[in-house]
């Protein structure tokens, strides 16, 4: 990514969740700043919420240099719920990376030894470069989501963005329903003989479990790679509520050991999913999020050797050993903490984003 910065020479589009103060971020900074002095046309776009420790003044030698920042729906207590969780860069309609990494210190490593595991996705394809770009004009446009801008922008849909390429986009934005990305998902599940998924945020709504639970008793096989460490912890508490039932429907879960786990990838047969969104309800309705799914035989094979290496690095979970460990308190803590994530976040957030 920093070498995609520093070949620029026309623009750079960045769009991030997080973004701290760390030697990371201090690259990047750099990096952006010396291509904005080059006469490159850099727009950088974070979430409030998500870099709300960035100092007022980190990007100053950027703005000085003339590049431009701003900061995706300021936090307010009226629409705190809204997130840009998108992680996209985009160089010169050229290369683009999109994927589940933000850019603090804690995603360098190879997510063995150190670092988080994370995934991020290199494309150099110059059909898909525009509709990107696109996106994130919007986005950049409608940073400030003022109650007007907010109202049009939302439109209650989520779009998909179609090229010609093996490659195709999903822009998932807040809504009520299913969106493109969620329909495509299921639709790839109606009738898959085999499913894998490596995913930090698991809270599944019921037609997904159906369509987990459906696969094996076709005699097909679904594995979950979810997180043994996980940075949100009350999210992972919530997931675990639905381990007993999806053991007892044939699926397999393995837990990742060695660090924690922020990667999106899914496979359904001969399809990859990935991106940013996470499998729950608000990456589904609430975060504005970019997914990709390919149906190349490369690219295939390159995400089966991810799986493949995850899954040694991942121990299986057996549905006695489970149960024994769930004692009360447990059970009652992970209700409460599903209560919150899969309750009342969504409708908190759904309510500041109802039409006037």
């Amino acid at each position: 990514m920093l070498a995609a910065i520093r070949e620029a020479r026309e623009s750079v589009r960045l769009e991030i969740y997080i973004f701290t103060d760390g030697q990371i971020g201090r690259q990047f900074r750099t990096a952006l700043t010396d291509a904005a002095q080059r006469g490159v046309r850099v727009s950088v776009l974070v979430d409030s919420l998500g870099s709300w420790l960035l100092a007022k003044d980190f990007f100053a030698s950027l703005l000085a240099a003339g590049g431009e920042v701003r900061i995706f729906n300021p936090l307010r207590f009226t629409r705190f719920g809204v997130r840009d969780h998108r992680k996209l860069l985009l160089c010169d309609h050229r290369v683009a990376f999109i994927g589940g990494a933000n850019l603090a210190d804690e995603y360098d490593g190879d997510g063995v030894t150190r670092g988080w595991f994370d995934l991020m996705v290199k494309l150099e394809d110059e059909n898909l470069a525009m509709p990107l770009a696109e996106e994130f004009e919007q986005m950049f446009f409608h940073a400030d989501l003022t109650v007007n801008h907010l109202r049009k922008f939302r439109l209650f849909r989520q779009i998909r963005r179609r090229a010609i390429s093996a490659t195709q986009i999903f822009a998932i934005k807040p809504g009520r329903g299913a969106g493109n990305f969620q329909r495509s998902l299921q639709r790839e599940l109606t009738h898959a003989s085999a499913a894998d998924f490596i995913v930090p945020y698991f809270l599944p709504n019921r037609r997904l479990r159906q369509l987990l639970g459906q696969i094996v008793r076709r005699g097909g096989r679904v594995r979950l790679i979810l997180p043994a460490h996980c940075d949100v912890p009350v999210a992972r508490a919530a997931g675990l509520i639905y381990y007993a039932r999806l053991l007892r429907a044939g699926v397999e879960i393995y837990e990742y050991q060695p660090q924690i786990l922020h990667a999106k990838l899914f496979l359904v047969d001969e399809k990859v999913f990935a991106g940013s969104s996470n499998l729950d309800v608000r990456s589904f309705k609430l975060n504005y999020e970019l997914m990709l799914r390919f149906n190349d035989p490369a690219t295939m094979n390159g995400a089966k050797e991810i799986f493949s290496a995850a899954l040694k690095n991942s121990q299986r979970i057996k549905l006695k050993e489970f149960r024994r460990s769930q004692n009360f308190w447990e059970r009652w803590k992970n209700r409460w903490a599903h209560f919150l994530v899969a309750r009342i976040d969504p409708l908190v957030a759904l309510r500041q984003i109802q039409p006037g």
